[in-house]
């Protein structure tokens, strides 16, 4: 298995303008690594950079403490999985498949084997002599997935794959490939902006914006416990309390416009610091307590979403969003909320 390290990486299209700004990374053999953020933020260059198709401004790229930064595309033993497939449409499913191999000047019975096994893994071996226009979406990702296997590459880059699919079929892809990530034992770096889609597959997420590596950690770090506001937003809904810290008998508090919280984990904000509290809505629930970590607020409105309802409220100047799961009906009102101090997330106030 294959370990990435990128060292300072950095990337500029235009003087003055960096795509990627300086930073380091290192994904670990057999990791299953997402690259997660908005539209523009470099995520689908930096893929680009690690398969050689981009020259990096400055920096370097390590491959098992190898360095391939100057290697050509087909050194390096990446393969990459395009957005679009980049299927040839006059072509078989074999011949799409075998394409690198040929590129490579494999023997005719490494290419045989090597195919039929590719298609053995996404469950494609009945499709071989097929056209790719006769396949559906989600039958052409698997064949430009198993075109990416067959090289059998030490690196396996997945330029957003699943966003050509309807929802039924990205949720199916979603567990194929992780399934044959695992068990092929591949060092894989996946680029989306779909938080659903990297929470739910990725062993690690780093989250760009800007060319800025924010966070890296796992699913649950990067979502319970987010860097900074930017985060917070990108991986999930969240309720925002700005609020000043202050200490009560040796224990750090934060003092809000709807009540006292007291968090589980402070970090290092100290006595007097301007912070931002985040509540996540499934961590908000209905209660008859007072005290820290509950304040009153307006029921509005809600909506029935199967397997939760959404309510709507509002408590002073803040508009407020509580997942409730199997909840019955609530009329408006004035009700109390509360929120477990391990589920009080403390994030540094941003001007």
């Amino acid at each position: 298995m294959t370990n990435v390290r990128l060292e300072q990486i950095a990337k500029s299209y235009q003087a003055g303008k960096p795509v990627l700004k300086p930073f380091d990374l290192t994904v670990e053999a057999g990791e299953l690594f997402f690259l997660l953020g908005p539209s523009g933020c470099g995520k689908s260059t930096l893929l680009r950079i690690l398969a050689g198709l981009l020259k990096p401004d400055s920096g370097k790229i390590l491959f098992n403490d190898t360095d391939v930064t100057d290697f050509a595309p087909e050194k390096r033993q990446a393969a990459m999985v395009f957005q679009s497939y980049a299927l040839w449409p006059h072509l078989t499913v074999f011949e799409n498949v075998a394409f690198g191999l040929r590129a490579a000047r494999a023997s005719g019975k490494v290419i045989k084997e090597e195919v039929t096994r590719a298609l053995e893994i996404v469950h494609l071996a009945d499709c071989a002599d097929r056209k790719v226009p006769s396949l559906s979406g989600g039958q052409q990702q698997r064949v430009a997935l198993a075109r990416a296997l067959a090289v059998q590459p030490k690196v396996l880059l997945l330029d957003e794959p699943l966003s050509n699919l309807d929802a039924r079929l990205r949720d199916e892809m979603r567990v194929e490939i992780r399934r044959i990530v695992k068990e092929r034992k591949l060092t894989a770096l996946y680029v989306t902006h779909d938080r659903r889609e990297a929470l739910s597959m990725a062993d690690r997420i780093a989250v760009l914006n800007q060319g800025i590596l924010q966070q890296t950690g796992s699913p649950e770090e990067v979502y319970g416990r987010p860097a900074n506001r930017f985060v917070a937003t990108f991986l999930g809904d969240g309720n925002f309390l700005d609020g000043i810290c202050k200490t009560e008998k040796g224990v750090l508090k934060v003092t809000t416009s709807v009540g006292t919280f007291q968090p589980a984990d402070a970090g290092s904000f100290m006595d007097g610091d301007k912070v931002t509290l985040l509540l996540r809505p499934e961590c908000i629930r209905f209660t008859d307590a007072a005290g820290d970590n509950t304040f009153a607020a307006q029921l509005k409105n809600g909506v029935f979403l199967g397997d939760h309802r959404e309510w709507f409220c509002q408590a002073g100047d803040n508009a407020l969003t509580i997942n409730e799961s199997a909840a019955s009906r609530r009329d408006s009102g004035e009700y109390r909320l509360a929120v477990a101090p391990e589920h009080v997330v403390v994030l540094k106030q941003e001007c």
